[in-house]
């Protein structure tokens, strides 16, 4: 594959359908072998009245060149439209190759990948593909997937009687978000939307299509502002379909809307030495300062990091959250990848990010502690607390039984559902 280590970055401006042609992206080794980010707005993108920013925090509107020694010289913006592990995983096999570098990854991933931005090695953008998965391939890319998961699929590398398979993980490069996790995933397309399709694997505990549908469901109930989802039976397996919010469809082609992660909004990275800057409250504080509407957003935060700790979603890492720009303001996204944690501790769990000032404690009064970076008071923040922990015990058994789980999966995940410790005072 390439290695070329420099690349164009192309843009969908708000309102349009088609990329231009914006900055210009490289990453070099300064002398002690370190790698440098070098990140440059062009000139014609500057001039332009609609031009926009990449991200509100690290690549605003500047004709300065911006250099980064973080993340191997990616910036966050960049970062956060590289495939995710399924991409990779895809990309992998379809290279016959499994030690890719980072400019390999991010020139072939997807073209329909999360947010607004794409990436080449031509000062013209392609012209965006037109074709998409249909809800009648998902028995093929579920089988394709599986065989992906196992590792039962023939080199990608080489031309074999099986080039049709190779087709068809070809169209499973069409994953989609960057933000989506290690799941098998695909795009497809269903009466003029877009979606996120999940699929099930032979290692899952449950059935995670159904259990994921079914805490969309409930923490829409709970008044949250969620992804749309629905579960669709093919060959006798659930696959969740997630409406992607980053999309609008036009008669002349799909809009793109800009999309940063909370990773990216707090500068962190992904891995075990930055935990300590993954946090609600320090997310909260950089939602005050790039929301178009910071006090809506801080109790919708607010609000979401409640119903994770009372569901016990314990994987609440920050490329879970995210700010999306319809036009050229930012707003946090609808909530996606709800999922509980199944666990046997009863005193206390930790959720992925700080959320009070007695670090992760998933209880509620470690969550109210905080209220004041949410522009909450005391009162307001233990309010939404109690309200939502009445809503989920009122609905969640109908949630998951209408949702298609069985007995096996309510069990399987009965342990998340509000544990003990959760209203236990801090000793």
């Amino acid at each position: 594959m390439t290695s070329n280590q420099e690349c164009y970055v192309y843009i969908v401006l708000p309102g349009k359908t088609e990329f231009i042609t914006a900055a210009r992206f490289r990453v070099t080794q300064n002398r002690e072998g370190e790698s440098i980010g070098e990140f440059i707005y062009s000139k014609n993108y500057l001039n332009n009245p609609d031009a926009v920013e990449f991200d509100p925090i690290e690549l605003r509107l500047h004709a300065k060149k911006y250099e980064t020694a973080r993340m191997n010289g990616f910036f966050g913006a960049i970062r956060d439209g590289m495939p995710d592990y399924w991409g990779r995983r895809v990309i992998e096999r379809n290279a016959g190759k499994v030690y890719l570098n980072e400019f390999d990854y991010l020139l072939h991933g997807p073209d329909d990948r999360a947010g607004a931005l794409g990436f080449g090695l031509n000062p013209v953008p392609p012209a965006p593909r037109r074709q998409f998965n249909k809800t009648l391939d998902l028995e093929k890319l579920q089988t394709i997937s599986e065989k992906i998961l196992i590792d039962d699929l023939p080199n990608m590398g080489r031309k074999t009687e099986e080039e049709f398979e190779i087709n068809q993980v070809q169209e499973l490069l069409l994953e989609g978000t960057s933000m989506g996790g290690a799941r098998p995933k695909a795009v497809i397309e269903d009466k003029n939307c877009l979606w996120v399709a999940k699929f099930s694997s032979a290692h899952d505990r449950w059935n995670y299509p159904c259990i994921e549908h079914a805490f969309l469901k409930l923490a829409n109930i709970c008044g949250l502002n969620v992804a749309e989802s629905k579960i669709v039976t093919i060959a006798n397996k659930d696959v969740l379909l997630v409406k992607r919010f980053d999309r609008e469809f036009t008669k002349i082609g799909y809009q793109r809307h800009r999309m940063v992660s909370a990773l990216t909004l707090l500068q962190s990275e992904e891995n075990v030495f930055a935990k300590n800057e993954w946090s609600y409250l320090l997310l909260a504080d950089q939602l005050r300062l790039t929301s178009a509407d910071p006090k809506s957003d801080l109790k919708e935060l607010f609000r979401r990091m409640s119903f994770n700790a009372l569901i016990s979603n314990l994987d609440d890492h920050p490329r879970n959250h995210a700010l999306l720009a319809i036009n050229k303001n930012w707003r946090l996204s609808p909530a996606y990848d709800l999922t509980p944690t199944s666990s046997v501790a009863l005193d206390n769990r930790n959720l992925a990010m700080i959320c009070g000032i007695h670090g992760r404690m998933a209880n509620a009064i470690n969550l109210v502690s905080g209220h004041g970076r949410f522009l909450l008071t005391k009162p307001e923040a233990l309010s939404i607390i109690e309200n939502m922990a009445k809503i989920i015990r009122a609905n969640w058994d109908s949630c998951l039984f209408s949702s298609g789980a069985s007995n096996r999966d309510h069990q399987a995940v009965s342990s998340a559902f509000l544990y003990p410790g959760f209203f236990n005072e801090i000793i």
